[in-house]
This record gives C-alpha cells, structure tokens and sequence, in this order.
C-alpha cells in the first residue's frame, strides 16, 4: 500500500464511494478471501465481519490482546465498541492487515490514524504497520499543503475523542494557520505595486481559504482563527472569513418578528453565533462593517445568546454609532416583548456611544462640547450631531408604537446630551406623534364603520335598480298595468333619490365631523416650520378619511 499521488482520480475511496458502498449497508457476514473458511467474526456496530485470527493479532495489538485474554480456546467471536469511524474505518484497517492494495488519502487518513490507534497498530507488533504509514503521509503530504490540510480537518468530525487523542486535530490547525500565512506573505511579496506619483505600496492578493473555512464545525474554526492570529495572518482576511462564515452557517436563521410564531432555532446555531462574537472581541474594529455587526446582533437576539455577547456586539457598534442608518436601529423585538422595536438594546447602544465621546474628549473642552481650549472644534461633535439626527429619526419611527412605555420613550429622549440637537424639530416631530395615537386609532376606527355603512347602501341601491329595470321591461311588453305600474315605478325611483342623498348627506356629515376632529388637533398637527404646511405622515392619514367619505 502505497501514499497517495495528487492526482484525485488515484484516490479510489473518495467520501462519496465509501458512502454509497452497499456492503456497509447490509449487516451480513462476509469474507475478505473466499478461498480459504474463515475463523473469526469481528463484531462493529451491529454488522459483522467474516475474518481470518492470523492477519490480524499479527498486526493489531488489542485484538491479540482480546484473543489471549478470552478463556474460550475456540474463540470464534469478537466484539469491538466505540470504535472511531465505526465499521468503515474497522474494513480499511482489515484491508490493510490482509495486504490489500489501496492508498491512503486526504479523505480516509484521519479515520486510517484513529482506528489504527483504537487497534494498536503499532511497530511493536510489525513494522510499517498503519499508524507509521497514516503519520508519515500526514508529515510528508498533508501538513505542507493548506487545501489538504483543510480537507483533512473537515474529515476528522465524528472522530473524538480518538483524534483529539492522537493530536491530529492540532497538527491540521497548525499548518492551517502556517500554510495561510505563508501564503499571504508569498501572494504579498509577488503582487507588491509601488505607485510613482504617491509613493504608496498597494498590495493585492486573495485569499482563497476564506471560503474554505466554511465547511468547518465551528469548534475547529475558533482554533483555526486564533492559530491565525497567533502566525501573523491579516486582520482584514480573519475578519473577512469570519463573515462568511457566519453568512453560511447562519444563512438558514430569518429574522422573526413579534407576532410570528413559529418553532425556536437550536443549541447549535445559538453556539455557532456565541462563538464567532467571541472571535470579533479581539479583532480591530474595522476588519468587519458596521452593517455586519447589526446583523450579528440581530441574530444573538433571535437565538437568545447570552446577555454578555449580545453586550459586546453593543459595544463595538457603540464605538461607531455615528454610521449607522436608521434602518440598522430598527431592532424588532422578541416575542416575549409586547412592543414593536426593541428600544432597550438601541439604549444600551446610545450609553455606550456616549461613553467613547466622553474617553474622547481630552479634557480640554467646554462643558457644551462645542470647542475646546485653543479654539478648534471637538472632533467628537460632529459625531454626536450624527447621532443626535438619528437618534430623532428612531424616536419618530417609535413613537406610534402603542405599547411604547412613556418611560422608555423620554429615557432616550433625556439620554442624548443638549449640543447633540442644533434644532429642536425632529425631537417635537417625535414628541407630537406620540402624544398623538389615540387619535389616529379613533380616526381609523370611524373611516372603517363609514366604508361599512355606504358599503351597505349600495348593495340596496343596487336592488333597487334592478327592481326599477324589470319594471321598465314589463311596461315596455304591455304588462306594467297601466297608472298602477307607472305610479310604483316613480315610488321606487323616488326610493332610490332618497338613497342616494342620505348617502351624500351622511358622506357630507362624516367629512365634516373628521374636519371638525382635524381642526381641533391643527396647531399640533402642523408642521413648526412657519410655512403653514402639514407632515407627510399626517396629509397621508387625513387623506385616508376623506376618500372613504367620499366613495
């Protein structure tokens, strides 16, 4: 048995061949030689293999070991349990312990090292047994070699303890890390551009294992990145491929809103997200986008992670607050919440903006923060004017939340310092939605009883016409009866007259009575700036009223 070549075609027991074969499918007895009767049946999870004693207490420890130890000359019989790679991994070492010929690749080394080690295979029992021959593949093949080294981690899930055991995991983890950053130096150094005009040094170079890195369990990628890290690799590469990770592992979680129900996500996505916050609390905090990070924070909440990761996402946001959009702040809540937004986070995030202004400011500024000593602006106003604007945005998006606590809503409002706001207007705007909802649901409530009630008159009138039409037909045959049937035409065409004015009377009535509602919230309603105009907002819910009215 030989190593393997880099050719995959030479690679016979691929993971797709070794899945689909069907003798691991059928649990029946079956032998590695035909020609000569078997002696012993090996026993591994629940299928049984028809083997031969010699070849393998020649080369396996602790089945030599099982077979003396047994009180039965006549052994026939063995049982082997948890055995790392189960029966498939217990066929390739029999193979290998009848000198069958197949090659050790990146897909079988691992499960080859673990059973080899569960077997004793040691060079005490043979020389060049299976665990020197998977060791000097893994020192020779795969440790020099990033992709192979990659396809051998992947390949070592469904292996513990064995392969924590045999330190195979390490081993693939350091040349994971050494290999990247090699690489990087090697891309750096060939693609390394100096512009003449500026004297600056661009370099340009992609990281292929980015995405690689994505087929990882997520234990093995937290000590990947941190031997990153510890080699030298670029911020700016672990940060990135920590995005896509969580983009692929966590592409399956939607965000929930309050009043969708629906079944919890698992313990594996909530470790999933707990565990990449913890890799983005020692990153700079520009490797990642703020954007990113709002997303992150979206999904701590929809997995309910614990409250110390979710703190530390509003940390690092809070640092960079002034770039967020309003969009980013609208957090819906959970649904153990009976408002829409989840205010409280947005809170914590504002206090921990307000805490880097204040580690920002040196000390030599006017208690305003507008200027410091030597006459220069602050370079931490501009962000809080930032903020204070999207800080009047939210609390207007918020503000027509019926559940929204009035001491939630002045919580934010007295949260944000004087000079954050040069006007005043937003913050009335907010004020003057909140104090105003009642009386939208109370406009609502009449334009939907109104729609009902002319909805009602135009079924009548609609039975009215009819009843007028086959009157008409029947005059016009001769069969109306004379005077009579031309006086109960003209009674049901009066009918429908008055139908038709109690609906325009009652229409005329509704206006008036919502313009009267109007006029008596006017001076609130209206918009501050002098020009005599009404918001958006209001224009769109008082057109709202009229249209019903007049349909």
């Amino acid at each position: 048995m030989g190593l393997a070549s880099d050719s995959p075609a030479s690679f016979p027991f691929s993971a797709a061949k070794l899945a689909a074969s069907p003798r691991f499918c059928n649990p029946i007895s079956r032998r590695i030689f035909s020609d000569v009767a078997g002696d012993l049946t090996v026993s591994v999870d629940g299928q049984s293999f028809l083997l031969h004693k010699f070849p393998l207490v020649s080369r396996c420890g602790r089945i030599r070991r099982m077979v003396a130890e047994s009180k039965d000359p006549d052994l026939s019989k063995l049982e082997l349990v948890n055995v790392p790679g189960g029966a498939l991994a217990f066929e390739l070492a029999a193979k290998f312990c009848y000198g069958s010929n197949f090659e050790i690749n990146t897909v079988n080394v691992a499960h080859l090292r673990c059973i080899a080690e569960y077997l004793e295979m040691t060079e005490e029992y043979q020389e060049d047994n299976l665990i020197v021959r998977t060791e000097t593949y893994l020192n020779e093949i795969v440790v020099k070699n990033l992709d192979k080294s990659l396809e051998v981690l992947c390949a070592c899930d469904g292996l513990d303890p064995t392969v924590e055991d045999v330190g195979l995991v390490d081993m693939c983890v350091d040349a994971i890390a050494i290999n990247a950053s090699k690489e990087q130096l090697v891309s750096g150094l060939a693609h390394l551009e100096c512009d003449v005009g500026s004297g600056k040094l661009r370099m340009h170079c992609q990281d292929w294992w980015v995405e690689d890195l994505s087929a990882l369990r997520i234990d093995y990628y937290q000590r990947v990145i941190i031997a990153m890290r510890r080699t030298g690799v670029r911020p700016e590469s672990i940060g990135t491929s920590i995005v896509h990770y969580a983009q692929t592992a966590l592409k399956g979680i939607e965000r929930r809103h309050v009043w969708d129900s629906g079944p919890l996500v698992g313990d594996n996505q909530r470790v999933i997200v707990e565990t990449l916050i913890d890799l983005l609390a020692t990153e700079k905090i520009t490797s990642v986008t703020l954007s990113f990070l709002f997303g992150m924070l979206r999904m701590a909440i929809e997995v309910d992670a614990g409250l110390d990761y979710r703190i530390e996402v509003e940390k690092r946001i809070g640092l960079q607050l002034e770039m967020a959009s309003l969009d980013d702040l609208l957090i819906p809540a959970t649904q153990t919440s009976d408002s829409m937004f989840d205010v409280d986070t947005v809170h914590r995030i504002l206090v921990n903006f307000l805490q880097r202004i204040e580690e920002d400011d040196s000390g030599n500024l006017s208690p305003c923060g507008y200027e410091s000593d030597d006459g220069l602006k602050s370079p931490s106003h501009s962000s809080v004017l930032k903020v204070g604007r999207l800080m009047d945005g939210y609390l207007a998006e918020i503000a027509p939340d019926p559940y929204l606590k009035l001491q939630k809503f002045m919580a934010l409002i007295e949260l944000l310092p004087d000079y954050a706001r040069i006007v005043d207007d937003g913050l009335y705007r907010a004020i003057d939605i909140y104090l105003k909802r009642d009386n939208y649901a109370s406009l609502r409530r009449e334009n939907r009883e109104l729609k009902l009630e002319i909805a009602r008159m135009r079924v009548r009138l609609t039975e009215l016409e009819r009843e007028q039409g086959v009157m008409r037909q029947g005059m016009r045959d001769g069969r109306g009866g004379g005077e009579h049937g031309r006086a109960l035409l003209a009674s049901i065409s009066r009918g429908i007259g008055r139908i038709a004015m109690l609906g325009g009377a009652q229409g005329g009535a509704e206006r008036r009575k919502t313009k009267t509602k109007k006029s008596s919230h006017s001076q609130s309603q209206w918009s501050s700036d002098g020009g005599g105009k009404m918001s958006s907002r209001r224009r769109h819910k008082a057109s709202s009223v009229t249209y019903a009215a007049a349909s």
